[in-house]
């Protein structure tokens, strides 16, 4: 077989300047978060003596603590029980309206988009890094495994196509070192019509005809800015602005961080993804000495066994990817030189996974029986309306074939279609939240279809109803100042 070969222990160096990289980033952009003008940093302002607890960092704890667990390519139904049980504090914008969909009863895909004006924020391409580094050289797996954590809270946003870009960009900075064949590494991974990837190509158009940093930072601004400090399409442009004007590491970080907005996550996605590209020889000592090596959790995430420090983070995650080679793999890491087979562009640039995934239905709910995904479509929105007939459908993951059964709420219709195909109908009124159960051989599993009443909607960049005091979502009970 021709395999990539990557060294064991440059794979290593990648993973931890990876890591140093998103504290360093993260822990700079702390001061100046959320601002809609410009900054002059050109050092961290005021200078930290560790670094700043982040949810860039501290989900991606979660993640590990699932993948040790569960497997390096679990289920989005695996995703979404690790954030209940250990993210469920984090409730602000996606993170929030995520929880509340789960809470009553909705599964991702559609608990990540039903009702969510923030599915275009920040919140899912800070989350990056982990897939690229358990998919070193395999940007099409890392942008798949993207997909699916994105699926959590920004499904079908610019969000999710932002966690792709980067996922895919920093797997293949494992085995290529050329920035603009990176780039279009990324591109190819996402719609080239959504605005994520509008905003990229304009930063690079900016740089490749002279436009200097300051001017490409206000065309990004006043042609893709809006009102959220956290939409991921301006601060994508300002991402690729450091990334390409950038004279070095720092002043790369610096760059993104001066154009404004979400700057914390900026310059945390910017620092990993130069860390992987350069490893640790790129990241100077004197951005490193202020805030040391460790990993500082903030108080929103449960204990989850996160490692104490970036050294012991990038061990754990050295481990499951070698842990996870078998006989017919096709990249392996060990103790021989790097070597990349001849074809090696074609295959960083294979999209397939990608591809499929974003051709997803994504008004679903996914859960697991006996291991295997059972998919149940909702025909749009999760809810059904008195005198209407929708048509649903389940699916079996792996078993086109799997002949299922519906049971209904008492009152309702049920008419059985081919193709695991059902019209689902309700005369009279429909109660808030209701359970359909699907019966697989023998078997059972449940979805929930929402009622009228149970959809009044939000306003527009307004959060679910939280604790006013620690911020917690109200219909989790699980707030921080009744402990």
């Amino acid at each position: 077989m021709n395999v990539i070969r990557i060294n064991r222990d440059e794979y290593r160096d990648k993973v931890l300047a990876c890591w140093l990289g998103k504290n360093i980033g993260g822990t700079l952009g702390a001061a100046s978060e959320g601002k809609h003008y410009t900054h002059n940093f050109s050092f961290y302002d005021p200078v930290p003596t560790e670094p700043m607890p982040n949810d860039d960092l501290d989900l991606q704890m979660v993640w590990l603590k699932m993948v040790e667990e569960q497997g390096l390519t679990p289920s989005m139904r695996t995703f979404a029980d690790y954030w209940n049980r250990y993210s469920q504090r984090w409730s602000c914008n996606e993170y929030g309206f995520f929880l509340y969909n789960f809470a009553r009863g909705l599964r991702p895909p559609v608990a990540g988009c039903f009702e969510n004006y923030f599915v275009d924020e920040m919140g899912s391409p800070i989350r990056s890094e982990i897939w690229a580094c358990l998919n070193p050289g395999d940007p099409d797996s890392a942008a798949q495994m993207a997909w699916r954590d994105s699926c959590m809270d920004h499904s079908g946003g610019e969000g999710m196509y932002g966690e792709m870009f980067w996922a895919a960009m920093e797997a293949a900075a494992f085995v290529e070192k050329d920035l603009r064949t990176l780039l279009r590494i990324g591109l190819n991974m996402i719609p080239h019509s959504c605005r994520i990837a509008r905003v990229i190509r304009e930063a690079i158009w900016c740089y490749d005809n002279g436009v200097s940093w300051g001017e490409a930072r206000e065309k990004i601004y006043s042609i893709f800015g809006g009102t959220q400090a956290c939409d991921a399409v301006p601060n994508h442009g300002f991402e690729i602005i450091g990334l390409l004007y950038g004279k070095d590491f720092g002043d790369c970080l610096c760059k993104a961080v001066n154009c404004g907005y979400d700057t914390d996550c900026t310059a945390a996605t910017l620092g990993s993804f130069l860390g992987i590209l350069g490893g640790t020889e790129v990241i100077p000592e004197r951005w490193l000495q202020p805030i040391g090596e460790k990993i500082i959790l903030h108080e929103f995430t449960k204990p989850c066994d996160a490692p104490e420090d970036v050294q012991k983070l990038t061990d754990r995650l050295v481990r499951l990817r070698e842990n996870a080679v078998s006989a017919d793999s096709e990249i392996l890491i060990g103790d021989y030189e790097t070597n990349l087979p001849d074809d090696i562009m074609t295959r960083l640039f294979t999209n397939d996974q990608a591809k499929s995934a974003l051709k997803r239905d994504l008004c679903a709910s996914v859960e697991l029986l006996d291991g295997r995904e059972v998919w149940f479509y909702y025909g749009g929105e999760p809810v059904l309306f008195p005198g209407i007939w929708r048509k649903v459908k389940v699916e079996v993951e792996g078993d086109p074939s799997a002949g299922a059964d519906l049971i209904v709420p008492e009152g309702w219709e049920c008419r059985k279609l081919d193709n695991n195909e059902f019209m689902l109908y309700s005369e009279k009124a429909v109660a808030a939240r209701n359970r359909i159960e699907v019966v697989l051989n023998g078997k059972k599993t449940a979805f929930t279809v929402l009622g009228p009443d149970e959809v009044c909607g939000f306003p527009a960049g307004e959060n679910v109803p939280r604790c006013p005091d620690c911020g917690v979502v109200e219909a989790l009970g699980d707030c921080l100042c009744r402990k």
